[in-house]
């Protein structure tokens, strides 16, 4: 990561969070859901969505943090290339998606 993103920075959420302690609650607890074991969705798909989401929010410390998961949950390296390809071709489709409304909205003006 570079010295904007740092893994070290993730120490921090304690301290940010008392910052702000009713939202930091309410995030991390939406957060939490994410490790549901009772869930339809099994552990390891749920690590492959998260990955697939920070790649397309470009989330350095979700791949971080999502990455390692997703490995100790038996996720291989075909299944995150697959992944990685799978949310830059949905990237690539939302940008064709709000090109056609930019047109629409061009012509609108």
């Amino acid at each position: 990561m570079s010295d904007y993103q740092c893994a070290d920075d993730l120490k921090s959420i304690p301290a940010f969070a008392k910052l702000a302690p009713v939202e930091a609650q309410s995030f991390l607890q939406f957060n939490a859901s994410l490790d549901r074991t009772d869930g339809a969705i099994p552990p390891k798909y749920r690590e492959l969505m998260a990955i697939a989401v920070a790649l397309t929010t470009q989330c350095a410390y979700c791949l971080d943090v999502h990455t390692k998961k997703a490995k100790e949950l038996g996720v291989t390296r075909e299944e995150l290339a697959e992944a990685a390809f799978i949310s830059a071709a949905l990237r690539a489709g939302a940008s064709m998606g709000h090109g056609l409304m930019a047109l629409r909205l061009f012509d609108n003006a």
